[in-house]
């Protein structure tokens, strides 16, 4: 007896399943960029989240990353976010990973 190949599921039932978590993910990166701007403003900081940190332009860089409709957009997010240097350095600036890095791909808006 074969094992029955798995069908896999139609882009609507994707759609039924997990639309409403991921409006979630999407409306707390939301509240999280405007927390980071509302800090940043009272702190006397100009600009925005999208200008002022490495890691917020990361992020957004990816938010757009998402929108463009092309495929293995997973794929190019880590990509987007990976130090590709191939040098190794002499000495670390810090302890850990900040999970983006400064490179001029990823640079402010203008």
């Amino acid at each position: 007896m074969s094992t029955p190949t798995p069908v896999p599921p139609k882009a609507s039932q994707i759609a039924d399943q997990y639309f409403l978590e991921h409006r979630a993910k999407l409306l707390d990166i939301a509240a999280f960029l405007d927390r980071f701007d509302r800090a940043a403003k009272s702190e006397g900081v100009a600009g925005s989240a999208t200008t002022i940190d490495v890691r917020i332009r990361a992020l957004c860089a990816a938010l757009e990353l998402l929108r463009d409709g092309k495929p293995e957009r997973t794929r190019r997010a880590l990509e987007l976010w990976s130090d590709h240097t191939i040098e190794p350095i002499e000495k670390a600036g810090m302890k850990g990973a900040i999970g983006a890095v400064p490179l001029p791909h990823i640079a402010p808006p203008r």
